[in-house]
């Protein structure tokens, strides 16, 4: 039996591979005969992926606001994936950082294109009816949406801005957590007490919170612009994906979100409220709770008319 040079030189780099670990290579080789080949069916886990969407009620467009939803999600993975490689990046260069930006920022760029899946693929009137059953479930539990902005910048640009003054970088996470800018959503105006909606989503992810916003205290995306070199800090392409990045997620996102919701609660043809209670409209347009993750790269005049445009 003769194996050809290119077979000899992948053969000892496996072998070189193995060695690392104290493994036998030959143990890993051998396993190989027994293996099956690889499919797509497999890889992908495409019939488990298919078996996630278990709808409540028998409205057919039920099923497209699961499915809808359910690929928002996946995106939110994505997104969290490439924040984290900007985090965790040990020698970040600016060109890195610039293209993974972009990742991100086209990845957002498919969830606002795609509200038009919602807007006009769903019926009213369907949606009127199944929406009871989703009571009180709500988008705003989102939990992987709350770590994106987590991972996005400082803490502080995440607090509702009426309490930003009493809240510095020493602040106690638990209690900064108390004062993000969507906790106001979730609370009755009157009393200040939690709805069920608020207390249920705490009690599932706090913990998940807090692990995040300790993680990303220094590494947050904000953070690590700040680390690189002051050349770095000056680059015109990572500037310009900074600031794009900041407003397709805090102005045109949260838009096309809004006038989704806008469509199907504010319709007239129901009591115009959120499924989970929550005050929606101020929640969700920018210009109340002026959710900016990078204000220092926009001049006044851009921070004072922040979502106002749209």
């Amino acid at each position: 039996m003769t194996i050809n040079d290119t077979t000899a030189s992948i053969l000892e780099e496996i072998d070189q591979k193995f060695q690392q670990i104290n493994q036998k290579t030959e143990t890993h080789l051998e396993g190989l005969l027994w293996s099956k080949p690889i499919t797509y069916w497999d890889y992908i886990q495409t019939d488990a992926l298919l078996n996630l969407q278990i709808q409540r009620t028998t409205l057919p467009d039920e099923m497209v606001f699961i499915m809808y939803h359910q690929v928002n999600e996946l995106l939110f993975k994505m997104i969290l994936w490439e924040m984290h490689q900007i985090s965790y990046a040990e020698n970040l260069t600016t060109d890195f950082f610039t293209e993974r930006l972009m990742r991100i920022s086209r990845y957002f760029d498919m969830l606002t294109t795609s509200f038009d899946i919602m807007g006009d693929g769903i019926e009213v009137e369907q949606y009127m009816k199944f929406r009871n059953t989703l009571t009180p479930a709500s988008g705003f539990q989102s939990a992987q949406y709350r770590m994106i902005e987590i991972a996005s910048t400082d803490l502080i640009n995440l607090i509702d801005y009426r309490f930003r003054s009493t809240i510095d970088r020493n602040t106690p996470y638990e209690h900064a957590l108390d004062h993000m800018y969507w906790q106001a959503a979730g609370k009755d105006h009157q009393t200040g007490e939690k709805s069920y909606l608020l207390l249920e989503f705490e009690r599932k992810y706090k913990a998940s919170f807090i692990t995040q916003m300790k993680e990303y205290n220094t590494i947050n995306l904000w953070q690590k612009f700040k680390q690189l070199p002051d050349s770095d800090r000056e680059n015109e392409a990572l500037i310009k994906a900074m600031r794009h990045y900041d407003h397709t997620v805090n102005v045109i996102w949260v838009m096309g979100h809004l006038n989704a919701a806008r469509k199907y609660i504010d319709n007239g043809k129901g009591d115009g409220e959120a499924t989970g209670g929550s005050d929606w409209k101020k929640y969700m347009h920018p210009k109340y709770q002026r959710r900016i993750f990078f204000p220092e790269l926009w001049s006044e005049e851009e921070l004072a008319n922040w979502g106002v445009e749209i």
